[in-house]
């Protein structure tokens, strides 16, 4: 029977995920989708070629891809030991604080709301030229944003070992393509020879390295999502470092290589160029160069299933944060209810599916610009969010070790973290000096001072609530940051049974 049914009673929903689900593979495509890999390569890394002027961004994602190493080692050692679908959360809970905790909980909810829907301005863009040539329609962006909306919101309620097998599909054949074009782009090189002064670190030198390492670190959100699948995972503390470790790995060495490419076959004296005229078909061109029309167009097919490949991650991601809030009943407990069929959080589901339909029906009725104002506004601004929770993840990381070490190596619980804070340190200062540059706007701009201002108010408010739940609802207080262990010791708090609850909460 179901920890939130009645005695004799059956329940359709649960207060825990399924388990056992999902295996390494499953979760490392789940993080990989969020990350978007054909969106990052067609996108992100020829706008950073175009905005900065530097040819060092190839380095950059291999100098990231070594922070976020640096940040994991910690990070899934904590994994070991709080097992929660509310990863930031339940770890900034444990490690800092449960009102700061609730507070992180705040932003991470913006942060994967903004990451989620924002997705849904792009796919008309990325669609629209298809249809046109395929079938001499261009039907407006909403109608396609609403269909791939209908996709993720059915599959966002049913079994997540399903979700994986989709993600799965898209995945290996948007990475595939993306390697035939690296290799088509490496064996024509410009001139005849290949340069290797993108990977050299000192053209990373240079005015706009900030923005740079920001971009870098933008592009790879969607690591950290596999504490977030712990739940449901096979062998959780095997599935969750395995994944972790790789996706850090595939993602740094995939969009290190694909930029390295780019500059190979457009020459380093001259990509910076070809990036400000061409745009985003950069890649897209030079494939149609060498590998003919048939790859590109199969190319562009990839780009916009990426994009609903990572609406479907994120969409899971923000629903299992939403699960785990409702659990621990920091928001309604109807959250925490989990489908005893397909172990989904329906309810969490139903509800990140239904921000999804109003951001798009405002979008359309508001004819704002969804590539701009929707797509790339919010999924930026979702990313510095959680680039915010990583450091102050990173930060909980050692406080927590430092009460208990749990017999974790010094390099594991103090020495990686640590040193994967003071970096990240550097780059949250970056990246608030950098609002207006990253989201293409003045620094008068209300949106410059919106973003920054609108999580640091997420965080307050978030905080306060956990005070507030402290002195009004201890029962409530004493259970975040637990995750599935909440269900146990919510039980034992009861008038009667007051200290073995709190006992149970520690």
């Amino acid at each position: 029977m179901s920890p939130s049914a009645p005695p004799g009673r059956t329940s359709p929903v649960t207060a825990t995920l399924a388990e056992n689900r999902l295996g390494v593979p499953a979760v490392l495509f789940f993080v990989l989708s969020a990350a978007t890999p054909f969106t990052v390569v067609a996108g992100v890394i020829t706008t950073g070629f175009a905005t900065t002027g530097l040819t060092g961004i190839p380095f950059a994602f291999l100098l990231v891809g070594l922070l976020l190493g640096l940040f994991s080692v910690g990070y899934v050692s904590m994994a070991r030991h709080v097992a929660n679908a509310g990863a930031f959360y339940s770890y900034i809970a444990q490690g800092i604080g449960r009102p700061a905790g609730v507070g992180a909980a705040w932003v991470a909810l913006l942060a994967y709301n903004a990451l989620q829907v924002g997705l849904y301005g792009a796919i008309g863009a990325a669609t629209q030229p298809l249809l046109y040539q395929w079938f001499g329609i261009t039907p407006y962006w909403w109608v396609i944003a609403l269909v791939a909306w209908a996709v993720t919101a059915t599959l966002g309620v049913r079994r997540i070992d399903l979700n994986g097998h989709v993600l799965a599909v898209l995945l290996l054949a948007e990475v595939a393509v993306i390697m035939v074009y690296n290799v088509g782009s490496l064996a024509h090189p410009a001139d005849g020879r290949y340069s290797y002064e993108a990977l050299d670190p000192g053209n990373l030198l240079g005015p706009g390295v900030g923005a740079i390492l920001i971009l870098a670190v933008l592009g790879s959100v969607g690591f950290e999502a596999a504490v977030v699948f712990s739940e449901e995972s096979r062998d959780p503390r095997r599935t969750v470092r395995t994944a972790t470790y790789l996706s850090v790995a595939v993602i740094a060495v995939l969009y290190a290589l694909s930029g390295w490419a780019m500059t190979v076959a457009a020459g380093s004296d001259r990509i910076v160029e070809v990036a400000r005229v061409q745009g985003t078909e950069v890649v897209f061109n030079q494939a149609g160069a060498y590998l003919g029309n048939t790859l590109v167009e199969i190319g562009h097919v990839l780009f916009a299933t990426s994009l609903v490949a990572a609406m479907i991650a994120f969409h899971n991601t923000t629903a299992r944060y939403m699960f785990a809030l409702g659990r621990e009943r920091v928001l309604p407990a109807g959250f925490g209810r989990a489908d005893r069929v397909s172990g989904a959080p329906r309810t969490a589901s139903l509800w990140q599916s239904a921000v999804g339909l109003t951001v798009i029906v405002a979008y359309a009725v508001g004819d704002g610009d969804p590539l701009i104002h929707l797509f790339y506004w919010a999924g930026t601004s979702g990313g510095l969010g959680v680039l915010f929770l990583i450091a102050a993840t990173s930060v909980a990381v050692v406080a927590f070790f430092g009460r208990y070490p749990h017999g974790e190596s010094v390099w594991r619980r103090l020495i990686a973290p640590t040193v994967a804070t003071l970096a990240l340190t550097v780059v949250v200062v970056l990246a608030v000096g950098n609002v207006a540059a990253l989201l293409g706007v003045s620094d008068a701009h209300p949106i410059a001072w919106a973003v920054p201002t609108g999580y640091l108010a997420a965080a307050v408010g978030g905080t306060a609530w956990g005070l507030i739940l402290k002195r009004t609802r201890p029962d409530v207080y004493a259970t975040i940051g637990l995750g599935a262990r909440s269900v146990a010791a919510s039980t034992l708090y009861t008038p009667g049974h007051v200290s073995a609850g709190r006992e149970a909460a520690r």
